[in-house]
């Protein structure tokens, strides 16, 4: 069975999730952009989620950490709950 390791950045609107990614591009710590603006609890730990399995998380998330490459930033990705910035830190298909 698949599992992986993720941490993400979840705001309310596209815009700043956005803006959030060009200074991740720019160098910015993923830790410390997630700290600063993610509405998650798991914000206060630079976004971990820890380990899950496929089915764990909603559908739109799911199908990007079980596709995208590791250790690259995806989004912004639309769930019910706002937008996300994804990365992929482990995976074991």
């Amino acid at each position: 069975m698949a599992t992986a390791t993720a941490r993400h950045i979840l705001v309310a609107t596209e815009k700043k999730c956005l803006d959030i990614k060009k200074k991740l591009d720019k160098g910015v710590a993923f830790a410390k952009m997630a700290k600063a603006h993610s509405t998650c609890p798991s914000g206060k730990k630079g976004g971990a989620l820890g380990k899950f399995k496929p089915g764990q998380m909603v559908k739109e998330f799911d199908k990007v950490v079980f596709s995208a490459p590791i250790g690259v930033v995806q989004g912004p990705v639309k769930t019910e709950f706002g937008y996300h910035l994804v990365e992929v830190t482990h995976r074991v298909d």
